[in-house]
């Protein structure tokens, strides 16, 4: 089973954007984010659809609107993340059979994104929401709903968001920041595969 784990390589060009990305994947994390505010997104999210194909699954981030969502389909990407819950960007994503995570904060934008269809949850920004948040809100979520704690979480802090509830998380500036090599994101990538392993964080 994969590990739910997602992989934001923000800021990521297309020159780099394979490389790195078989990087990310040699250590064991098979979904791949490309924000859109990065540098040409579209085009490394082809590239990096075309590489990968069938070993990871590729997507956006910071994604705010339907059109977008069909320009993601349509550059082959897979999945769709955004900061927001935006129903109308939800129903898009599952329309096309893509994979959708909004983000959320309140119980209020949980449920609506659950009702338009997302795939999981976003708890964006988790450092803002906290333990204690994010276990109030876990606390009221039908079972089976996944949540993914994204935005400050990092090897340190897995052990504890891990054991207070949620079920994966994202990873950004931990694993990637612009500019670094192949060899330096791969390093990072595997120090926190290993750290949420650790965590209990297999699955």
């Amino acid at each position: 089973m994969p590990l739910p784990l997602i992989g934001i390589l923000r800021g990521v060009t297309p020159s780099e954007a394979v490389a790195v990305g078989e990087a990310v994947l040699a250590a064991g994390i098979t979904t791949l984010e490309v924000p859109l505010n990065s540098p040409e997104p579209l085009e490394s999210i082809r590239l990096l659809a075309e590489a990968l194909g069938e070993r990871a699954l590729v997507g956006a981030g910071t994604v705010l609107t339907p059109a977008q969502v069909r320009d993601v389909h349509a550059a082959g990407g897979r999945l769709v993340v955004s900061p927001n819950c935006r129903p109308a960007v939800i129903t898009e994503t599952r329309r096309l059979g893509m994979a959708s995570w909004p983000g959320v904060v309140t119980p209020s934008e949980a449920f609506d994104a659950l009702d338009a269809g997302a795939s999981g949850l976003k708890l964006f920004p988790a450092v803002q929401v906290g333990l204690a948040g994010m276990q109030a809100l876990r606390a009221v979520l039908p079972a089976g709903t996944r949540l993914y704690a994204v935005g400050g979480i990092g090897a340190d802090d897995f052990a504890a968001w891990r054991a207070a509830g949620v079920d994966g998380a994202g990873l950004g500036g931990a694993l990637y920041q612009p500019g670094q090599s192949p060899e330096r994101v791969g390093e990072q990538a595997r120090t926190l595969v290993t750290a949420w392993r650790a965590a209990g964080g297999e699955a």
